[in-house]
């Protein structure tokens, strides 16, 4: 698996089509396949640790012989607003999404944003779907298969599913059936590896059945979540990993490797959880029910995270203003930032009309929770718990398995690079 092979010649997969234009970024119409691959929680330290350990060789020769660096995700770096930016091409204030939970101003509730109707823009997919090309889009977490297939023209031969509910796919819906049967594996458990090794097998599958132009496959956290760098779990996940980019490579595709964030330990040196109770702190200063916490990583992985992440949001009633509570919590242990509303809009590039009255981020080895009695905990029994949302966790890689055209190395090699600029470099960067 370590040598090197010449992949195969690329068929087409569609007619030569128009330029693409999304969100002030051209895009040409791609003359082999572009497979783009969403390591979600991929921090860079462990492809460092699994380089040193050499068990990732296509990787390693991506690295080599294609192009390499670090890139920084959206703030908060949490998976939906990641996501969302990848396949849009732009942040935040752009496509609206930033997080998987807001606080609507008109109703006072806490309102899930995990569905396409929040999306203020569509997706390069849905774009070149749009313009006769074949795309296809699986995720391993069935919350986000909606957003990545915003628009898309599914009844125009396009593929959109995800592997925690493969077994439901149909061709209305999907675009594809019998997707068990394609892939060769069973239905994965939501809370395992194989969650994400069937994307990558399905993604794999559909390149040499259905022949996309344009793939977009994202898997999930859970290992990164539970085991750090070096842990043999992660070594074989990494491995397996490894395996399927060297397919995707030998099919002929340009193959783009990026991460929607980070992770970082968040305990104490004996196991404990490092956190801070922030709506008990916010309860005890101003009183209670003078403040909202919103945790915008919760979802229904509370396995993964038990809904603990290092950005969240603050939303002041009554007496407690915003000045107040950014002073407050500025003094608390472990908080690494705190802006109020226009700042945090202004320096993370956010929609300010979802923002909350206060941004409050907390350093790499402390995480934010509301209250001690709202997070279930139990299933983080046994491991330290690893999350993510903050600026601690924003460095992610980005790797191309060939190299840049003139244009892009200069562009890359003056930095800024974002982990949304993946399609526009994957597309348009790559020397022919």
């Amino acid at each position: 698996m370590g040598t090197h092979q010449t992949p195969k010649s690329p068929e087409m997969t569609s007619a030569p089509g128009p330029e693409i234009r999304l969100n002030g970024v051209r895009y040409r119409w791609p003359d082999r396949p572009v497979v783009v691959v969403c390591n979600d929680g991929g921090d860079p330290a462990y492809f460092d640790r699994a380089l040193k350990d050499g068990i990732v060789p296509n990787v390693a020769r991506f690295m080599e012989t294609g192009f390499c660096a670090i890139a920084q995700c959206v703030i908060p770096s949490f998976t939906c607003p990641n996501n969302v930016s990848i396949v849009t091409g732009s942040p935040p204030s752009i496509h609206g999404i930033s997080g998987n939970f807001y606080l609507e101003p008109e109703t006072g509730k806490a309102v899930v944003m995990t569905g396409p109707e929040l999306m203020r823009s569509t997706t390069i997919l849905a774009e070149f779907s749009r313009n006769g090309a074949k795309v296809a889009s699986i995720t391993a977490k069935d919350k986000l298969r909606q957003q990545l297939g915003k628009d898309m023209n599914i009844a125009g031969g396009c593929i959109n599913f995800s592997s925690e509910k493969a077994d439901k796919c149909n061709k209305r819906e999907n675009g594809i059936e019998n997707v068990l049967e394609l892939v060769g594996m069973p239905l994965p458990d939501m809370y395992s590896p194989e969650l994400s090794l069937f994307v990558l097998e399905a993604g794999i599958k559909l390149l040499e059945t259905e022949k996309p132009l344009i793939t977009y496959l994202s898997l999930t956290d859970y290992i990164q979540h539970k085991y750090a760098p070096g842990e043999p779990e992660a070594d074989r996940y990494y491995r397996d990993m490894d395996a399927l980019f060297g397919r995707l490579h030998q099919l002929g595709a340009v193959v783009g490797l990026v991460a929607d964030h980070g992770m970082r330990d968040k305990s104490n040196p004996d196991g404990s959880l490092k956190v801070v109770w922030l709506q008990d702190a916010l309860d005890l200063e101003f009183g209670k029910d003078a403040t909202t916490v919103i945790c915008p990583i919760t979802d229904y992985f509370v396995a993964h995270h038990g809904s603990l992440g290092s950005f969240v949001r603050v939303y002041c009633h009554r007496h407690a203003t915003p000045e107040a509570v950014i002073r407050f919590a500025h003094r608390l242990p472990g908080i690494e930032a705190v802006h109020d509303k226009a700042t945090a809009a202004r320096m993370f590039d956010l929609p300010i009309d979802r923002e909350g009255d206060v941004v409050v981020i907390s350093d790499g080895g402390t995480c934010i929770g509301t209250t001690a009695s709202a997070h279930d905990l139990s299933a983080l029994e046994g491991h330290a718990l690893r999350t993510h949302g903050g600026i601690a966790e924003s460095r992610v890689p980005f790797i191309l398995n060939y190299p840049l055209n003139e244009t892009y190395a200069q562009r890359a090699a003056h930095g800024g690079l974002r982990n949304f600029h993946i399609f526009d470099f994957a597309i348009n960067g790559v020397a022919s």
